[in-house]
């Protein structure tokens, strides 16, 4: 059960980033790029742990719309056309809390893999 609710889930007008905010006070502005290459579909997470895969080229992705999803999360639509994967409040909560070494660890993968952010 997820701990903190949200209070806020905003675009940002330039469509390059989602700040999410909760009931205990903490606030996160995700990236779009972000939030597509660690989204929760099974396209980039696979149905296994080894089977995750690493997306480059996203650099410029845009959120084109945030639609809810019952009262857990939200579905975004990407203008690469991507828009499988539930965005959950835990995953808000918990990538925003762990951003910093998610990112480090993606920037890591793409190096390691010859991908770039395109």
């Amino acid at each position: 059960m997820t701990k903190a609710w949200p209070t806020e889930i905003r675009l940002k007008k330039d469509k390059k980033s989602l700040i999410v905010a909760f009931d205990d006070e903490s606030a996160y502005e995700f990236s779009a790029e972000f939030l597509r290459v660690t989204s929760p579909s099974a396209e980039v997470q696979g149905h296994h742990p080894s089977q995750k895969k690493t997306i480059g080229g996203k650099r410029d992705v845009e959120i084109m719309k945030v639609e809810p999803v019952g009262n857990y999360a939200v579905r975004l639509f990407f203008t690469d056309l991507h828009d499988s994967g539930y965005f959950t409040w835990d995953y808000f909560k918990e990538s925003g809390e762990a951003m910093d070494a998610i990112w480090a660890e993606y920037l890591q993968a793409l190096e390691a893999q010859g991908l770039d952010r395109g």
